[in-house]
């Protein structure tokens, strides 16, 4: 997505609607994640999205610069579907992140 996150991880992460835990499957191990709403189709707006929200999670040392990054590519996409998934599926310090954004937009 060009938003500096290059880390890998010894776990897939599955977002579902049942269970929530640390599985392995086939040999390979997954951290199931019970969310109450995500798409049925991931976008690169929803990702964006899921990315502010799960900052904490990420290996990255250089947070405020993923931050700006993703500031970046929301401004190059789709402003609708990325209002509507931040509104959707956003926490509260990603709802001050994205509408400190739609701000930025609107006084520049």
């Amino acid at each position: 997505m060009g938003v500096g996150a290059t880390q890998l991880y010894i776990k897939t992460v599955v977002y579902n609607h049942k269970r929530h835990g640390n599985f392995t499957l086939g040999g390979r191990e997954f951290e199931f994640r019970k969310k109450p709403a995500f798409p049925k189709t991931l976008t690169k707006e929803f990702l964006l999205v899921d990315l502010v929200n799960n900052l904490d999670h990420l290996a990255e040392d250089d947070r405020e610069q993923v931050l700006a990054r993703v500031k970046e590519r929301a401004l190059q996409g789709n402003r609708s579907v990325l209002n509507r998934a931040a509104k959707e599926y956003r926490m509260v310090r990603t709802r001050k992140f994205f509408n400190g954004l739609a701000a930025d937009t609107h006084a520049g």
